[in-house]
């Protein structure tokens, strides 16, 4: 049985890793490097780095559905399947039509909750207790096709983004190498989803990486914890930006934005109900600091706005 992976950011990225461990792919498709960072150098996505360092087949393509070397490659390899994880391209005929067993999508969600690019931070966000991976088989609407098999994974309380990636990742992959085993040696069989229970994941937007302090504490916690590690949420500190990377609710209150009795040596800021204590920060143009430390180079007092 061979099978390609087309694949693109960090949650796919774990997931070859994973499924590299059992069986190789035949080929790695993943887009092209694109400029990043402040010198705007050409880097490489998470998978094209993970299949170089376990010297896979790798093509790369910004537009596969228009890729006739691409397509010729398909044609000659014909795998089994094509398993497409966090790719960021629209899948379309030959690829959805020429493997035997089509192209098998790992989603980090309970399908159809949470259809989209961002299923895993818009759980956290709206503080669901669970969510889960589903694998299904691709059609040309988005994340709507038959599902193969799916398992419920539990939102622990102080969960973020990237340790809810790397869970996932290790039970998606796992249950699409049972799904591949199973088509390997017989069939399986595919439950319809109900799109009439479709709710959607859009990619997170910078406008909603800003904190508003007026907002509840925890509302704010989560939106900390489903920013982390990537972009991260951020605030205002006078023209300068500060990203919060770890928050603690803390039961005071006062004026949203404003500095309330310290916790531990860290900064509390109050928010619209409830308020924070700031245990990690990352000042604009700095490194990653300590809540504690970080406050005692602010020079400010109880009572002050600082944000």
């Amino acid at each position: 049985m061979s099978y390609w992976f087309m694949g693109t950011g960090n949650f796919a990225r774990l997931c070859l890793a994973h499924l590299a461990e059992w069986r190789l792919p035949a080929r790695v498709v993943t887009a092209p490097p694109r400029p990043a960072g402040r010198g705007l150098k050409l880097k490489e996505t998470p998978v094209a780095v993970e299949a170089k360092c376990l010297r896979l087949p790798l093509s790369s393509s910004a537009s596969v559905n228009s890729d006739e070397v691409l397509m010729a490659l398909l044609r000659e390899e014909v795998p089994q399947a094509i398993v497409v994880i966090d790719f960021g391209q629209m899948i379309r005929p030959p690829y959805l039509s020429t493997p035997p067993w089509g192209c098998l999508n790992v989603h980090p969600s309970l399908l159809p909750r949470y259809r989209g690019a961002a299923p895993l931070q818009r759980a956290i966000m709206a503080g669901d207790s669970e969510t889960g991976v589903t694998v299904f088989r691709l059609v040309p609407k988005m994340d709507a096709g038959p599902i193969l098999a799916q398992e419920r994974e539990r939102i622990a309380e102080k969960e973020t983004y990237g340790t809810l990636m790397e869970k996932l990742a290790k039970r998606g992959s796992q249950l699409l190498r049972d799904v591949l085993e199973l088509l390997e040696s017989s069939s399986v069989s595919t439950v319809e989803q109900d799109h009439t229970c479709a709710t959607f994941a859009p990619v997170i937007s910078k406008k909603e990486t800003e904190i508003q302090w007026e907002r509840e504490a925890e509302e704010i916690d989560r939106l900390i914890r489903a920013l982390n590690p990537v972009p991260g949420a951020f605030s205002l500190a006078g023209e300068k930006r500060i990203k919060i990377w770890k928050a603690d609710l803390v039961d005071d209150s006062g004026p949203s934005g404003t500095l309330l009795t310290p916790s531990d040596g860290c900064a509390v800021v109050a928010c619209g109900s409830g308020a924070l204590c700031l245990r990690e920060v990352q000042p604009e143009g700095s490194k990653r600091l300590d809540g504690a430390a970080w406050w005692r180079g602010v020079g400010r007092k109880e009572g002050d706005r600082l944000f």
